[in-house]
């Protein structure tokens, strides 16, 4: 049996971050993003490693239920070589909406085409034919799989993703007072820098909303002088 403090949800990540297409190594003629930093209230402090892809969305040519999406993924698994972490998405820029699927942990760029076409076989068409380019700020919505270690009140610990960390706050907020009450905490924090994005999951009968925390300082005492700040900046 699990301990108590075990958690394994389905929620959501909303964040914001520079976007642009690639164009080679992929389907020809599809809609492929990369963020360029895509952490980026923390990016500076984190040397990437640029040789690999880390977050990759995938433009598809319709709005799958995320249930199609997981069904596809579970048989892509089973025939594709090589390891990968996939979601549902939506990333917005301007006023143009795109379906994606987000695509972590491919090992190199030279998968990228080869799993286009495994996912085509399993049922999800991507955009082809005329694309645009971009290089730009997009908000991004992730549907995704948390499996969560929650070490105190409101505050977990994600056990699949290095330096991901989750502090549960009593409200939702959209994406503009999100990112002005985000603003006022940094304002007032004289620790480690840190990279933040809205979210949510459900469980135990009700919506948590909390701050997904990038950073690789993070530690018990750390979280809750930071959470213990965002309550403080809410009121």
């Amino acid at each position: 049996m699990k301990p108590k403090n075990d958690i394994e949800v389905f929620g959501t990540i909303t964040k914001k971050e520079p976007v642009y297409t690639i164009n080679e190594k992929i389907k020809p003629g599809s809609l492929v993003f990369e963020a360029l930093k895509p952490f980026p209230g923390y990016y500076h402090e984190t040397p990437f490693n640029n040789t690999k892809p880390l977050y990759m969305y995938l433009a598809l040519q319709e709005h799958y239920p995320l249930e199609n999406i997981i069904r596809a993924t579970e048989k892509v698994e089973k025939v594709f070589h090589e390891s990968f972490d996939a979601g549902k998405g939506f990333l917005q820029i301007y006023d143009q909406l795109y379906y994606v699927l987000r695509v972590r942990h491919l090992k190199n760029y030279d998968l990228l085409g080869e799993l286009q076409e495994v996912y085509e076989k399993n049922g999800l068409e991507f955009i082809t034919g005329k694309r645009k380019s971009y290089e730009d700020e997009a908000q991004i919505k992730v549907v995704k799989f948390f499996n969560l270690d929650c070490i105190d009140e409101g505050i977990y610990i994600d056990k699949n993703e290095e330096f991901h960390a989750y502090l549960e706050i009593p409200e939702h907020y959209n994406w503009t007072l999100f990112n002005e009450l985000t603003n006022r905490v940094k304002y007032n924090w004289e620790e480690s820098k840190f990279d933040a994005a809205a979210g949510s999951f459900y469980y135990g009968g009700k919506m948590h909303e909390f701050v997904r925390i990038y950073s690789n300082k993070i530690d018990l005492e750390y979280l809750q002088r930071l959470r213990k700040l965002y309550l403080d900046k809410m009121k």
